[in-house]
């Protein structure tokens, strides 16, 4: 079992990031098989020949591709923690990716090798400045494929943070962490299970923990920077079609009214009020307005967080929503 053990300190300072790298990476996987997530469907349909299409013409791109793809450890040096936490741009994690010595990414990638279950040979690694090239093919594949597709997707990654990051106000930390993944979940008092595969346990410094979400319905890693920074990349949750909401129950919308019932159901996740505006394609007054209502009848509460204030059902606000 892996464990990432945090000091009291290292607790406190954990957040929330976003990470436009890891989110190509997560891309490059979804468009080198079959897509089954229907959220990404349309959008693999769109991409999927013109990706392939690069990779064709170019063994180092189509050699990394299918190793990052096909492996239990991704080199380091493609998996680093965002450093601009929920506004990290693309072009600050590449500078790292385009820094890295070819001696560091060959061991990175014979690393990979090891931990994979297919065979590679390595044969397309030729020439010099593979960290640059890598930087290359991420910032096509991100201007592309991902860029365009940025705004959707983003605002769903907000969406988990905002769920996340009211639980984490409500009831702590293990609450907020349950269900990121398969395999991740709270022990003890000072510690989050990883991997049930035997491993080290890693330390994680005083700057604390980074949670980044994803647009990919599986898969799980761990990016870590020397010595002691770590961030646990992890599926975003609710990347169903948003406009297949259940009906709304005719007697909940007669005794609320319609708009105020179709809220409560959307905050079957903690949300904003900036966030259940669009959503529902309401303005913000009348959005105001509901949960005024709403919070007045003991249905739904407000958590401040940071500046914003996340917005949940109350035990009464369930059972209503349930009628």
């Amino acid at each position: 079992m892996v464990l990432l053990r945090l000091s009291p300190m290292a607790l406190s300072q954990s957040r929330f990031a976003l990470s436009p790298g890891a989110e190509t990476l997560g891309s490059m996987s979804v468009l080198t098989k079959p897509c089954s997530d229907p959220w990404l469907t349309p959008w693999h349909t769109r991409h999927h020949d013109a990706f392939h299409a690069i990779l064709d013409a170019d063994p180092f791109a189509r050699g990394l591709v299918e190793l990052l793809c096909s492996t239990k450890y991704l080199p380091g040096y493609v998996s680093r923690p965002p450093t601009g936490g929920m506004r990290t741009k693309l072009a600050d994690e590449l500078k790292a990716v385009a820094e890295a010595r070819d001696d560091d990414i060959r061991a990175d990638l014979d690393a990979a090798v090891a931990r994979s279950w297919k065979r590679h040979d390595l044969a397309w690694l030729t020439g010099r400045g593979w960290g640059a090239r890598t930087a290359g093919l991420f910032r096509h594949v991100w201007t592309t494929h991902v860029r365009p597709d940025w705004p959707r997707r983003r605002a769903l990654l907000e969406r988990d943070v905002t769920y996340r990051a009211g639980l984490l106000a409500a009831y702590g930390w293990p609450r907020a962490l349950q269900h990121m993944n398969r395999r991740s979940a709270w022990v003890g008092a000072d510690a989050i299970r990883f991997s049930d595969q035997p491993g080290p346990d890693h330390i994680v410094g005083e700057g604390g923990m980074l949670f980044v979400p994803v647009c990919v319905t599986s898969g799980t890693w761990l990016a870590e920077a020397p010595p002691d920074r770590y961030a646990l990349v992890y599926p975003a949750r609710g990347s169903g079609d948003p406009t297949a909401r259940p009906p709304v129950a005719p007697a909940l919308e007669r005794l609320i009214g319609s708009g105020r019932a179709a809220l409560l159901h959307e905050l079957e996740r903690p949300a904003t009020s900036s966030e259940l505006a669009a959503h529902l394609g309401l303005s913000l007054g009348t959005v105001g307005g509901h949960l005024s209502v709403l919070r007045d009848a003991n249905m739904v509460t407000g958590t401040r967080v940071g500046r914003r204030v996340v917005y949940r059902r109350t035990a009464t606000g369930d059972l209503l929503a349930q009628t």
